[in-house]
């Protein structure tokens, strides 16, 4: 076959002989791209084989021939088109009147003109019908005798035969859909009409789209037949051509078998590598792998070590063989209590640090001293100082249980605990308080335990000779991943088996020949793999990893904020009493009257250091917030609760004793005598 242009091809094609094989006789080259545009390829080096596999017709462009005006009209387009002149065209009048004498057609016949016709002060158009009646002298000329059909009038022409063209004879025929002109072979290029259309004469120049296979290539390839690029059909000389198309590892994930499949990698996908293992550095372009199926068991669970300056990442899969030894949890705030936090598993953690309870926002909002043992009961709403609702965390204050002196004490206590309100934005900091000693599998503990938890290797998984989890002296493991992943081999070392995620590793692959042989036994797995940093904070932003939205912010306190304002002031600023002697810096011997010290306190603005006793007041005088949407306490008779005292030995105070200022035998001398101190 010669080499023809593709759209020619294409046009000319029957599409019950596909597949056809072409071969690309010359090239093209588009300088936008070098592999394709819009999806579409444009790019075809000379010599390259293209399997057509499908044709499919994407838009027609018609074209006025008289003004080279063009439109698009869509493969459904539901007008009738009927043709206008037929694929043979004469030169001049009397050969067009010779064949028509010649054939078995009769006259009259009809044709039109190629070009404007100027005769006896007319003008004829290319687009007009004319109407050949019969052959006659005139003018001493032998002449066509035509009818033109003008404005609803009949004008008769004579025309000399010598007139020249080209001329189209056309044939009443019946009209036609767009598929079927477009099918029709006798009628490509030929000038048509359509009433649907406004334009009397057009051409349809269809625009097909090719679906075809190539060589190393993973795809469909699109080719639009618009192409300029001159092919040759080679299908009966290419029957042994075996188009090598790549796969990548995530097509072959998908794939049930059979495996082993011996593969070969063609690319390496660019970027940063994610583990930090010696067979990263073997996945070059031209290693043969040995893929032995889907890994099992399919999750993993994502690790980071505790006890170093920088903390290393691993990711441990679920066949993990070694033991696990659980730790106490860390939580700084209320709100990484309540994460951790299950209905039914009792909780109990002990403060490692002093806080203070914002008791202006509510009475019930607690501080918290060193040592401090709590158990968590559960999330609720309290009421705070602005009528608002506050998230809070709600425990109760376990004793220490020391002594057997303070068992009557402790069991008086327990009958009302001490409730502990905590909001969620507290900025305590918690250990977990815990006894087990138990020898746990990866599996057994992530199934009894939620994530996240601290761990402890105590003994190596003995199919990873070099488990590299034994040597911390603590593993945070933070999240449970389920993700498939790929048991691969490289060829060279058939003992030396990995795990590869297609989804974050898609290695681009092609079949190789042979068949790769099982090792006996089991595949020696390695079930730990070292995660650079980069991936790691990647794989944190997984959906399944998503870290618990932060602690809301702490509400604004108005009191406190004006409190603030005042102590900028600076110092403790007291007015003169008028119950004290005049100029007294000191009160007066005798101890005032309840009512003289209500007048007198009011006449103090405490800033700076005392501010604590102006807080104290302004407590005493608030109203009680009551607690709502709290869980009740469970009361167990095997549990014994007792109240911590305020003044423990070995604790300090996280804040001063809340003192009765309505007590009648108060010395208020001394009072102000801490007044004095204070300035």
């Amino acid at each position: 076959m010669e080499p023809v242009p593709l759209q020619d091809f294409v046009r000319a094609l029957d599409p019950a002989s596909l597949p056809r094989v072409l071969r690309v006789c010359s090239g093209v080259y588009f300088e936008g791209s070098i592999y394709e545009i819009s999806g579409n390829e444009c790019c075809l080096s000379t010599g390259d084989l293209i399997k057509v596999t499908q044709v499919r017709l994407q838009k027609v462009v018609c074209e006025n021939p008289k003004t080279s005006q063009t439109m698009e009209l869509a493969p459904n387009f539901q007008g009738y088109f009927t043709p206008l002149n037929t694929p043979q065209s004469y030169e001049t009048l009397e050969e067009l009147v010779s064949a028509t004498t010649q054939s078995s057609k009769q006259l009259p016949t009809c044709f039109m003109s190629t070009h404007r016709i100027v005769t006896e002060g007319r003008v004829v158009t290319e687009d007009q019908l004319l109407m050949l009646e019969a052959v006659v002298m005139h003018l001493g000329i032998r002449s066509a005798r035509c009818v033109l059909g003008m404005e609803g009038q009949q004008v008769i022409l004579h025309l000399p035969l010598s007139q020249k063209g080209p001329f189209w004879t056309w044939e009443p025929s019946a009209p036609r859909t767009l598929l079927q002109v477009l099918q029709d072979p006798a009628l490509k290029d030929l000038v048509l009409t359509c009433p649907t259309l406004p334009w009397h004469s057009l051409i349809l120049r269809p625009q097909y789209e090719i679906q075809a296979i190539m060589h190393m290539r993973r795809t469909i390839v699109k080719i639009p037949s618009t192409l300029e690029v001159d092919v040759e059909d080679v299908t009966a000389s290419s029957r042994h051509v075996h188009f090598i198309k790549p796969l990548l590892l995530s097509e072959v994930l998908a794939w049930e078998g059979p495996f082993p499949l011996s593969m070969e990698i063609l690319e390496v996908p660019e970027g940063r590598p994610i583990f930090l293992s010696p067979w990263v550095g073997s996945l070059q372009k031209g290693q043969r792998l040995c893929v032995y199926g889907l890994a099992s068991p399919p999750w993993r669970v994502l690790a980071s070590s505790k006890g170093r300056k920088v903390p290393r990442h691993f990711l441990v899969s679920g066949g993990y063989q070694g033991k696990l030894r659980r730790r106490p949890r860390e939580f700084p705030t209320a709100y990484d209590l309540l994460g951790a936090f299950q209905p039914g598993r009792p909780l109990r953690v002990v403060a490692t640090k002093d806080c203070e309870g914002e008791r202006e926002e509510n009475p019930e909002f607690t501080s918290l001293a060193v040592g401090d043992r709590l158990e968590v009961l559960g999330p609720g709403q309290a009421h705070g100082a602005q009528g608002s609702d506050v998230d809070v965390l709600v425990c109760q204050r376990l004793s220490d249980q020391a002594g057997e002196d303070e068992e009557e004490e402790c069991k008086e206590e327990a009958e009302s605990p001490e409730r502990v309100l905590l909001p969620f934005h507290f900025p305590g900091s918690f250990v977990e308080e815990m006894s087990d000693s138990r020898r746990y599998s990866l599996a057994d503990l992530t199934a009894q335990f939620s994530l996240p938890c601290e761990v402890k290797v105590v003994a190596k998984d003995t199919s990873h000779p070099t488990d590299p989890l034994t040597s911390f002296l603590g593993l945070r493991l933070e999240e449970k991943i389920t993700e498939p992943f790929l048991v691969v081999s490289l060829d060279s070392e058939p003992g030396m088996c990995f795990e590869i995620p297609p989804r974050w590793l898609d290695l681009t692959v092609v079949k190789a020949k042979g068949q790769p042989d099982l090792p006996e036994g089991s595949l020696p797995i390695a079930t730990v793999e070292e995660l650079t940093d980069t991936f790691y904070y990647r794989l944190r932003k997984l959906p399944a990893c998503e870290i618990q939205a932060p602690p809301p912010r702490p509400p604004k306190n108005q009191g406190l904020s004006k409190q603030r304002r005042h102590s900028s002031e600076g110092g403790v600023k007291r007015e003169k009493c008028p119950q004290l002697p005049h100029g007294a810096g000191t009160p007066a011997p005798e101890p005032h009257t309840q009512a003289f010290c209500q007048q007198c306190s009011s006449s103090f603005r405490l800033t700076g250091k005392s501010s604590q006793v102006l807080g104290l007041q302004q407590h005493a005088r608030l109203p009680k917030p009551k607690a709502k949407t709290l869980p009740e306490f469970i009361k167990d008779g095997s549990s014994t609760y007792s109240k911590i005292p305020a003044h423990r030995k070995g604790h300090r105070p996280a804040k001063p004793q809340r003192q009765d200022l309505d007590d009648d035998e108060h010395d208020y001398e001394e009072i102000l005598e801490q007044f004095q101190k204070t300035i």
